[in-house]
């Protein structure tokens, strides 16, 4: 296959101060250290090459490295999400309050594509684990996979609106769908197909719950251990296969090198060559006509970036700490808060969660239980307050139950 070659620019980092950040550190337990990030090269985040046209265009330099209040509080800088036409988009309405104008950052890197892979960066990501870095992965496969992810559709969540012949307004507006129980006969069907992009996750089960959770299936957000388990957990219940359609475009969740040999062997369309996946045969996961364009990688700053400002949770303070990340659902979530215009949430954690079945799909009541690699009651709190905000709209049953009592 042929590889696009992208034209260089610079690159900026992301940092704050510790006077602006109102929620504190809570301890130096992190897989960075503080003397490792004063010791920084000066050179780290200066070579980068990006792809697309000056909608995406990335700007990005190299700025003196203070101490964070949180260890790994440092990432690079996108500002293709700035752009907007919207008038009142999300990030204009978070700006706005003084709870997250210091911690959200408008310009924090939501996905990772080819200009990535440079020696600088990988020195700076390789001290994080899991989703959260590099430190799963050698330089050499890591700018291997990174060398497919070329394209412009790589580098943007919404590569294909400014084709899109239907669109009624200049904002985009996205609905996300997880799979809890409350979407059970909630009959939303309709109303999330009408946004603009259907956002979904892990065993997301469309065929005998259209009416309640809809047909389309813009981005899949996935890692291949969530998407394996998902396949095998659920098979019995109609999960087969991922979801697939002209639209459909497959967001991995890079928390082992696994994903990363995955979406290399997608793409050439080739067996999976190392780890643990390794095979005789091209992947078939995501149908036969799949090119580049259909795939894109969170960046592991992002991920860090919600694990260290908006879902600290209290296990990071503990001997169990590197367990922890943000939830697949989670990520999603809030990679939408920072893409799109206009975030409508269903299928998420509310406070009455104990009424609902874990999932939607579940042929009998199973109750939701509670793993210490998440913390979902944090992330409860944190959707019923960006609702409350009206930084989103996350489906409650409160409502028609109370327009059905009267």
């Amino acid at each position: 296959m042929e590889r696009t070659f992208l034209e260089a620019t610079s690159v900026k980092s992301n940092e704050t101060s510790e006077q602006s950040i109102q929620i504190k550190p809570r301890g130096n337990f992190w897989d960075a250290t503080e003397s490792s990030e004063k010791n920084a090269s000066g050179s780290l985040l200066k070579d980068a090459t990006h792809a697309g046209d000056g909608k995406n265009a990335v700007t990005q330099k190299q700025s003196t490295t203070t101490e964070p209040p949180f260890p790994g509080d440092r990432y690079a800088t996108d500002d293709t999400y700035l752009h907007s036409k919207c008038p009142d988009n999300i990030r204009q309405r978070m700006a706005k309050l003084s709870e997250y104008k210091d911690v959200v950052l408008e310009t924090i890197p939501i996905l990772q594509w080819s200009k990535h892979a440079t020696e600088q960066e990988y020195k700076r990501l390789r001290r994080y684990n899991g989703a959260h870095g590099w430190g799963v992965i050698s330089y050499e496969d890591l700018k291997d996979a990174l060398s497919y992810l070329n394209t412009s559709a790589n580098t943007y969540m919404f590569d294909d609106w400014e084709k899109r012949p239907s669109k009624t307004s200049v904002c985009i507006r996205c609905a996300v769908v997880g799979n809890g129980g409350i979407l059970n006969d909630s009959r939303k069907g309709e109303e999330i197909d009408k946004h603009d992009y259907v956002f979904r996750v892990n065993g997301a089960i469309i065929k005998g719950f259209e009416k309640d959770v809809g047909t389309r299936t813009s981005f899949y957000t996935f890692s291949t251990n969530t998407m394996k388990n998902s396949l095998r957990a659920y098979s019995r219940v109609g999960y087969t296969g991922l979801p697939q359609s002209e639209e459909t475009r497959y967001v991995f969740l890079p928390d082992h090198d696994r994903d990363y040999y995955l979406v290399k062997a997608a793409i050439m369309k080739r067996p999976i060559e190392k780890g643990s996946d390794k095979s005789k045969i091209p992947p078939t996961f995501f149908g036969e006509n799949v090119g580049p364009e259909k795939f894109k990688m969170y960046h592991p700053d992002f991920i860090r970036y919600i694990r260290n400002r908006l879902l600290q949770a209290n296990i990071l303070k503990s001997a169990h700490r590197n367990i922890y990340r943000p939830s697949t659902g989670a990520t999603m979530l809030i990679a939408a808060i920072h893409s799109c215009d206009e975030v409508s949430a269903y299928g998420f954690i509310t406070n009455d969660y104990a009424k609902y079945s874990d999932h939607y799909f579940d042929q009998h009541y199973h109750k939701l239980t509670f793993y210490a690699n998440h913390d979902m009651r944090l992330e409860m709190r944190l959707w019923k307050k960006l609702h409350d905000y009206g930084i989103i709209k996350l489906y409650t049953r409160e409502k028609s139950e109370n327009k059905n009592r009267r």
